[in-house]
């Protein structure tokens, strides 16, 4: 429960004033489905991030729990560090209209997800936890958390968001789990 927890705080915290999150607020200006756009990023989010908790997991029988252990803990506090970072906006990432609502969210929102700092958190997660199920319902929970109120209540809330804090509050979760880490907090989990 702690790893689904954790991930669901994470990435709604991290997903705030993200590249994606601004992909939901475009597309619902654009289109005005706030439907088909959540399911579209329910659906997107959840093959994305399976696949990159999939990965995590994956990644666990490669290296040895002493490597895993420094690995993770380096990939959180370097997450730590990009999360402070604005993101950037593609406008290439809104122009698959054609597709239709549902489909353009969904190809969009898992193109935008692809190296995303929600897609790497998530293959740290599952590698650090080792439970997928838990990290990948958490992740996308987080996402939903973000990007649901972003494409139903639109511009009404895009300026009100304290972005800098909830990115400062998010960092600094990455950052305690990544000194946890090294310091052997994952030996719990096998690593």
């Amino acid at each position: 429960m702690e790893s689904f927890l954790v991930s669901t705080g994470i990435v709604a915290l991290a997903e705030v004033g993200d590249k994606t999150q601004l992909l939901a607020f475009i597309l619902a200006a654009k289109f005005r489905r706030p439907w088909p756009i959540i399911w579209g990023i329910l659906v997107a989010t959840l093959v994305n991030h399976g696949f990159a908790g999939a990965l995590g997991q994956w990644l666990t029988t490669l290296i040895s729990a002493e490597t895993l252990r420094w690995i993770l803990g380096g990939s959180f506090l370097a997450m730590a560090a990009w999360i402070l970072v604005p993101d950037e906006f593609d406008e290439e990432d809104a122009k698959l209209a054609r597709f239709g609502v549902f489909t353009t969210t969904l190809i969009a929102f898992f193109l935008a997800e692809m190296g995303d700092k929600t897609q790497i958190a998530t293959v740290a997660l599952a590698a650090q936890y080792q439970a997928l199920g838990w990290v990948v319902a958490g992740t996308t929970l987080g996402m939903m958390i973000a990007n649901a109120p972003a494409v139903i209540l639109g511009d009404r809330i895009a300026h009100k968001m304290p972005t800098r804090l909830v990115h400062g509050v998010a960092a600094l979760i990455f950052a305690v789990l990544g000194v946890l880490t090294l310091l052997g907090a994952g030996e719990a989990y096998g690593l």
